[in-house]
């Protein structure tokens, strides 16, 4: 009997120690594909406007304006690519983009752009970063604005 709850009590710090090593690697590892799905936050990194900026200053990187064309009118970032999130073709031009791209999108105050980096992150986009202050954050902290 003293045998079997050594060999018991062996098992379940085994299992323990399984258990813990397994989930400290999980979040030392970059998200799987599942788990960015069930964590709807994680389909981008969010940032502030002088962030935002820096990759913005980095040629590779696409800016993409989620809102609505007379919103993207009235003052975006230099060299944005207007795909409002409200069009109905919206998920079909998003398709064809490049997945290996990234893609710094924004809205006016974050919400938006949120969604849509969670819909980008579903048909593949690999690299998403979210304005989390949204243009509205942009034009406060005096960056450079096209009209």
């Amino acid at each position: 009997m003293k045998n079997h709850t050594i060999q018991i009590t062996l098992l379940s710090a085994l299992l323990l120690l399984c258990i813990s090593g397994r989930t400290q690697t999980a979040s030392n590892a970059p998200p799987s594909k599942s788990a960015k799905s069930d964590a709807k936050a994680g389909a981008a990194r969010k940032v502030d406007a002088n962030e935002f900026e820096k990759l913005w200053q980095q040629k590779t990187n696409i800016v993409l304006d989620v809102r609505t064309p007379k919103e993207f009118a009235a003052g975006h970032i230099p060299g944005a690519v207007n795909v409002d999130i409200n069009a109905p073709d919206f998920t079909q031009k998003i398709s064809a983009l490049k997945k290996d791209k990234t893609y710094l999108v924004h809205c006016d105050a974050g919400g938006r752009s949120a969604r849509a980096c969670e819909k980008m992150d579903e048909l593949g986009v690999q690299h998403l970063v979210d304005l989390a202050p949204g243009f509205k954050g942009w034009e406060k902290a005096g960056k450079p604005v096209e009209k």
